[in-house]
């Protein structure tokens, strides 16, 4: 690993130099379903030398950046936004003039990263950079709006061919209790209606009512508070499936006609659906599953996690329990390569249920890269099956660098399929897991923390068997002389429990004292609805212009996602609506030169960029490379699994591979805090690299300076694989009966393994284990002769779900009901008997109501 030094102050530990980013402090106002962010990052140089600071960020993909400013010796700076090379020239040239410079930037490939430069920074100086964002804010499935402050940035991983997009692999990385600097946030809430709550994955402050009707609120972060993870608020509105509209005032200065000098309209609308009165098995499911080498870190860093390939496992087998009877389906597992479980989707039957759970056992995190591009075209280039319509559920922890590709390519094939994503763990990026789902009018969900996975997939995996909402039309009522145009589209389609946003720009004088009226129309089940919801023509004359901001930045994405073939054209009317609305985009940048010093700062410019915390979580990290090379200067190595292991330091002048437990080809670590790599040749370091055949071996640091460093690396990870045979295998050992315990899963498991495909359970041995009873004690507790074995089993199942797999009745409520299905064709009379005897044997009280009764 990196070396440790006894250093006083923040230390990156690449450089063992004091981290120049010193304090990240937030403020953040919701006003209902949209949060306006303020974030201040404090810097000092404390070296002999003016620094450029880098730092690489993540933030949401939804979020439109609409200010950046620095503050030096209490001189405020506001940023211009301006086009990217334009504003990388305004940079460059005010560094080398000796100013002080400031530069924010999106990525290019992800709109979900970002750049922060601070360069020219004088020595012993401090320099305080904001900036500002809104963002709208996710539902979740039981009313909680979600506002999430990123604060893992996983490396990305970047395809072959792919040459675009390295910055998150050039970040430095640091152990989560080493990140150097601390975050500061308040949340201050506002709401028409009451809050009721407010929920957090980090220690906060009581909830504070800051009236008596409970409509305003706030609450902070723990002082101290460590910036090593997402940071989570799940706020709990009474009557948060209220539609609504928010009218804001344009620009005084702005021209009328324009974007900014029109007044925007945002529509929070919400459907009033129906329960939906058939269920149709006509589907195509197709589950795509991430199988690369960051599956294999755990769901969140507390201890004795479950991994995220094993909730992903845990989570088909529900998904495969809960289909219906003769719908098709497979499953994709996918990395630097990709398998699927037949050569073509298969009805679902007996059979090809249990061939599959098989095939769910085996699963690992063993297949390298994260190439998402070729399994979904291998799906896209097979015809759909007619009468047969294809729903694709894909689950990965989102870390490619070729985002905008996927998108598009989901985008093209959007008229043949509806797509449910769903992004695992911490730093999943949201501009891939939400930007495929949108390109082809299915749910994005993330699931973090202490989060299970399957609560989730259920919920979307119900909606995409349901009746969903359609032909979603807006028409407007408004004064003579006043016309409405929508800056965003409808959606296609809509599910129960989902809530859609719309833009739109009125255009005229309006008046204060007039009204106007908004009517959604849609069709459900061949039936046509309409809402319409009545404002005044008063709007807000709010000076973030947070509705116009949010509004260009629906623009933008919708620009780039449906039109990514023409690029040229994009890119012009991207920058357009990017610089006059004022947010950034992938083709804009802010840019702030400090042209008040009294003399041109001097001395050699050294670069310093800020650290964050290691790959992934608690316990689980990837290889960095450094090479010396003409061809390839940096990239990471995915794939191979390690058992935990410490950190561990290396001499400075010889070869060395040190003693952990075993690696294989395809290069990720599972477990080991940080690997290194680094060579001096001219020869393409990657291509040497790729010729390791890393098996019963561990990768720790390894550095060469020879001009053929591939067969000394292998005579070096061969001389090292012999010296560790015993430690190795131990370990193997340990990490074998961890993961064999970790998914063995709970009773409710188990119990849900022994399910049929039609819904009804088997009277045998491994049932009557999970009862508590012997098979023939159960089977002599039969109310009547004439009941069929598995009818019994099946009500005694459906009673011991219901008493004692409560925590899991969402994940559950499928199966349940095919279940329910079943033994009411077949049980006939005997029913409620059925249910009785089995409330009495199971200790439960009588309900009949769980059969309908």
């Amino acid at each position: 690993m990196f070396r440790r030094f006894n250093c006083s102050g923040l230390v990156n530990r690449t450089s063992n130099k004091p981290v120049p980013l010193k304090n990240i402090s937030v403020n953040v106002e919701v006003k209902g379903f949209v949060a306006d962010v303020v974030s201040t990052l404090v810097y000092k140089n404390e070296e002999e030398n003016p620094l450029e600071a880098v730092f690489v960020f993540p933030m949401h993909d939804d979020c439109a950046v609409y200010k950046f400013e620095a503050t030096v010796d209490g001189k405020t700076v506001v940023a211009e936004i301006q086009e990217k090379q334009q504003a990388r020239d305004t940079y460059d040239d005010a560094i080398s003039s000796g100013q002080e410079a400031f530069l924010l930037e999106q990525d290019e490939s992800s709109s979900d990263v970002f750049t922060c430069t601070v360069g020219n920074l004088p020595p012993k100086q401090e320099a305080t950079v904001g900036l500002a964002f809104v963002m709208e804010l996710p539902l979740e499935a039981d009313g909680a709006v979600r506002f999430v402050l990123p604060g893992v940035l996983n490396p990305r991983y970047t395809p072959q061919g792919f040459d675009q997009g390295q910055v998150t692999q050039q970040v430095p990385r640091v152990p989560m209790s080493e990140v150097p600097y601390k975050l500061e946030m308040d949340a201050s809430i506002q709401y028409p209606h009451e809050i009721t709550k407010v929920e957090s994955n980090s220690t906060i402050t009581p909830l504070q009512y800051l009236n008596s009707d409970k409509t305003s609120a706030k609450v902070s972060l723990d002082q101290g508070h460590q910036f090593n993870k997402d940071v989570e608020l799940l706020i709990y509105y009474s009557d948060v499936h209220k539609p609504s509209i928010c009218l804001e005032s344009g620009l005084e200065t702005a021209e009328a006609g324009t974007l900014m000098g029109d007044a925007a309209l945002m529509l929070n609308f919400y459907p009033s659906i129906p329960e939906s009165t058939s269920q149709s098995n006509m589907w195509e499911f197709i589950f795509v599953v991430d199988r690369s080498g960051s599956m294999a870190c755990p769901m969140n860093n507390k201890s004795r996690a479950t991994t995220r390939i094993s909730s992903a496992k845990e989570t088909l087998l529900f998904l495969l329990k809960s289909l219906p009877l003769g719908c098709y389906f497979n499953i994709y597992g996918f990395g630097s390569y990709f398998k699927s479980f037949f050569p073509e989707s298969c009805r679902y039957t007996q059979d090809s249920m249990e061939k599959a759970l098989k095939e769910v056992e085996s699963m690992d995190a063993g297949f390298g890269g994260t190439e998402i591009l070729q399994p979904l075209k291998d799906i896209y280039k097979k015809a759909c099956i007619p009468g047969y319509p294809r729903q694709l559920f894909v689950f990965t922890d989102g870390e490619v660098d070729n985002t905008i590709q996927v998108i598009s390519l989901v985008k093209r094939n959007a008229g043949t399929h509806r797509c449910f994503s769903f992004g695992i763990g911490e730093g999943a990026s949201t501009a891939l897991v939400k930007g495929i789902a949108n390109a082809a009018s299915g749910t994005a969900g993330f699931i973090t923390g202490k989060e299970r996975m399957q609560p989730k997939v259920l919920q979307s995996l119900k909606c995409a068997l349901q009746s969903s909402v359609k032909d979603i039309t807006v028409k407007w009522q408004l004064p003579f002389g006043v016309n409405a145009s929508l800056l965003s589209k409808a959606p296609l389609v809509m599910f129960k429990n989902q809530r859609s946003i719309i833009y739109a720009q009125l255009e005229g004088k309006l008046d204060k004292k007039a009204e106007g009226h908004a009517s959604v129309e849609y069709t459900f089940e061949d039936e046509k609805f309409k809402e319409t919801l009545q404002f005044r023509l008063e709007p807000d004359k709010n000076s973030r212009l947070t509705v116009h901001h949010l509004a260009a930045k629906s623009m933008i994405k919708e620009l780039e996602e449906e039109h990514h073939e023409n690029s040229d054209v994009v890119k012009k009317k991207v920058t357009a609506v990017s610089l006059q609305a004022g947010i950034i985009s992938s083709h804009t940048a802010f840019v702030a030169v400090n042209k008040e010093l009294n003399q041109p700062i001097k001395g050699p410019l050294i670069r310093r960029d800020i650290p964050l915390r290691e790959f992934a979580l608690k316990g689980c990290s990837f290889v960095q490379v450094e090479t010396k090379c003409a061809v390839n200067n940096s990239f990471p190595l995915y794939g191979a699994s390690l058992s935990a292991c410490d950190s561990f330091s290396m001499p400075e002048d010889e070869s060395y591979c040190h003693d952990a437990p075993s690696c294989y080809e395809g290069f990720a670590l599972k477990g080991c805090s940080f690997g290194w790599v680094q060579t001096n040749s001219a020869a393409n370091s990657s291509s040497q690299l790729n010729t390791f055949a890393l098996k019963s071996c561990s990768l720790g640091r390894v550095k060469t300076k020879s001009a053929n460093s591939s067969s000394q690396l292998n005579d070096v990870l061969k001389k090292k694989d012999s010296l560790g045979t015993r430690k190795v295998k131990e370990e193997r050992e340990t990490m074998r009966k961890r993961t064999t315990n970790s998914e063995q899963g709970s009773p409710v498991v188990k119990l849900i393994s022994l399910q049929n495909a039609d819904g009804s359970w088997k009277l045998d041995k491994e049932f009557a284990v999970l009862m508590a009873l012997s098979e023939k004690e159960l089977s002599s507790k039969i109310p009547k002769q004439e009941i069929d074995n598995s009818v019994w089993a099946t009500v005694l199942a459906i009673v011991w779900l219901d008493a004692f797999g409560a925590e899991q009745k969402d994940e559950c409520e499928l199966l349940v009901e095919k279940a329910l299905t079943w033994v009411k064709g077949h049980a006939g009379s005997y029913l409620k008997e059925c249910c009785r005897v089995a409330s009495d044997l199971l200790k439960t009280p009588f309900k009949p109501e769980i059969f309908g009764l």
